[in-house]
């Protein structure tokens, strides 16, 4: 695209007949939210922002919302372990309809010192070519004692020093204070690294070095090295920008059946199992995915749960982690002489090959989708959107939307959406709102995916966890399943709710019906839940799922 140009469902001299089914069903989104049209014609700077949310007294409203796609979780030949050259990436992330990614390439000394302002360079160039796609610079954070973390900045004069500067003085990895390189006061001193650094980098945002900062943990339970106590212990020093996690990890494509080791293959990589750095307070059986969502995001009543059960918001996200595109037929390029990535901070080009390569990934948008709510079209606003959690996730373009809205009963407006907080007394009544528009064209899997159920999950707020290890919610469970089997187009489901004596959360749940089992915590908690694969039996196209954040209500006493 050149600067005039736009994607033709967001081009209003474009007519409905000349798009496809999505392109329509995504024209309308947006002008719903009031984001279509000459305003958006202008650019990412210059959308207007709808009206914010207004609260008077009890009840609360939202704005109308666009929700746009994307991906914080993609690497290129900037990362030591990647393949595909940066053009290659986005390329493919415009073509699968992403709006926004984050380029998270690996810590490393050859990324700090060479390959993050090479990047930058190119990362300038994408975003005067194509400033309708919007591109973030990200670092994945090796953290101390613990796994990889997302960390991206607004864009600014500042963002890539921020990110060199972190990189070097708190990465995990370059420190060596990972999890098991020493003995248990070492382990203390690094789990603490980490804290300074989220504080640090909270810092940089409020004295304005750069606008905004976020941070998400990736792939929490791959090794079982994030704690409860490490997640709360993040959450807690910095929860302006540690937003939350993975819910789905990458590598989707890992035990499509017959690729890999069909001893060992699991739906994103999740073939580690308890090692002597895992957490001992998780069950083996949390090293595996459930309908290729993490064991933390899958089992209600679980982990996730239990943070949100403290009423703090911990969003989710769902990501391609694009290193190795399943049966591609590019391999890595050949080191000039003398040449390696330490002293080049970028690996060599790909190559063509004639025969499929390794790999277990999809690239961005082509299988997992982070769809975030935004009042206007542009860095920030995606940003915005993040914070706040107005976040809902998709496997195989399960759903072409979703707009969630709780509002008491009798009042007028639109409702408190994903991410906010209705505040109601005792004993009110209240209705869930939940506008499915469902897939108007196949997936690039040539599946025209149908969802066959929606999920209401609810759990109490009681505040802060005594134990800052506990790993479940028992009071959360499924309290509703609507069969929407043969629904399409357009549709509301409309669900009643009442208040009960203590605050709560809804969150919601559905998937296209082909695979189901009891629950982690068993049937009362959850009678169809996600499922693990047989390993190299884990097809994704064929078990796919949405998930989105939770509304959180608020008892309150008296008027």
């Amino acid at each position: 695209m050149t600067e005039q140009q736009l994607p033709a469902w967001a081009d209003p001299s474009v007519s409905p007949a000349g798009l496809d089914a999505q392109g329509v069903s995504r024209r309308r989104l947006l002008r719903r939210a009031g984001l279509f049209g000459a305003a958006l014609a202008l650019g990412p700077a210059a959308a207007p922002a709808v009206a914010g949310p207004r609260q008077r007294g009890l009840g609360g409203e939202d704005p109308r919302l666009a929700y746009l796609v994307g991906d914080h979780h993609v690497h290129s030949v900037y990362s030591h372990d990647a393949k595909y050259t940066f053009s290659q990436v986005a390329a493919a992330a415009a073509e699968y309809g992403v709006d926004w990614l984050v380029f998270n390439e690996h810590a490393n000394f050859g990324h700090a010192r060479y390959g993050a302002r090479l990047e930058h360079e190119e990362i300038r160039r994408a975003r005067a070519a194509h400033p309708r796609q919007l591109i973030f610079q990200g670092l994945e954070w090796y953290i101390p004692a613990a796994e990889h973390c997302t960390v991206f900045a607004a864009p600014g004069p500042h963002e890539v020093d921020l990110l060199t500067r972190f990189e070097l003085a708190y990465d995990g990895k370059l420190l060596n204070y990972t999890e098991g390189a020493a003995g248990a006061a070492d382990t203390a001193r690094n789990e603490a690294h980490a804290v300074k650094a989220l504080r640090w980098l909270a810092e940089q945002r409020r004295r304005g070095y750069v606008d905004d900062v976020l941070v998400l943990a990736n792939h929490p339970l791959r090794l079982g090295i994030d704690s409860p106590h490490e997640m709360r212990a993040w959450r807690d020093a910095a929860p302006e920008i540690m937003i939350g996690m993975e819910g789905a990890p990458g590598a989707q494509g890992a035990a499509v059946p017959g690729w890999r080791d069909p001893a060992t293959s699991i739906r994103g990589e999740y073939e580690n199992r308890p090692s002597a750095q895992s957490w001992a307070g998780y069950p083996g059986d949390a090293y595996v995915t459930y309908g290729g969502f993490d064991w933390a995001t899958a089992t209600v009543g679980g982990l996730w749960d239990s943070l949100l059960a403290e009423g703090k918001l911990f969003s989710i996200t769902s990501n391609s982690d694009v290193h190795r595109v399943v049966f591609d037929t590019w391999r890595n390029g050949d080191w000039p002489a003398g040449q390696n990535f330490d002293n080049t901070g970028r690996l060599p080009d790909p190559v063509r090959t004639d025969t499929p390569q390794p790999g277990s990934d999809f690239w961005p948008g082509q299988f997992s989708r982070t769809h975030v709510g935004v009042t206007r079209y542009g860095y920030r606003a995606v940003m915005s959107g993040l914070r706040a959690g107005r976040i809902w996730v998709d496997h195989g373009h399960l759903l072409d939307g979703l707009d969630v809205r709780l509002k008491r009963d009798g009042d007028h407006g639109r409702g408190v959406t994903l991410g906010g907080r209705l505040r109601v007394r005792k004993g009110e009544r209240m209705t869930l709102s939940v506008t499915v528009t469902t897939a108007s064209r196949a997936n690039p899997q040539g599946i025209l995916p149908r969802p066959a159920h929606v999920d209401v999950i609810r759990g109490a707020v009681r505040g802060p966890a005594s134990d800052r290890d506990a790993w479940q919610a028992p009071d959360t469970k499924v309290v509703e399943t609507r069969d929407v089997s043969g629904r399409t187009g357009t549709y509301t489901l409309r669900i009643p709710l009442t208040a009960g004596d203590e605050s709560c959360y809804v969150r919601l749940r559905g998937s296209d019906g082909n695979r189901h089992g009891a629950g982690y915590l068993g049937a009362s908690v959850d009678p169809h839940g996600p499922v693990p694969h047989v390993p190299g039996d884990g097809d994704p196209w064929a078990d796919t799922w949405f998930y989105t954040n939770p509304v959180f209500v608020d008892v309150v006493d008296g008027r």
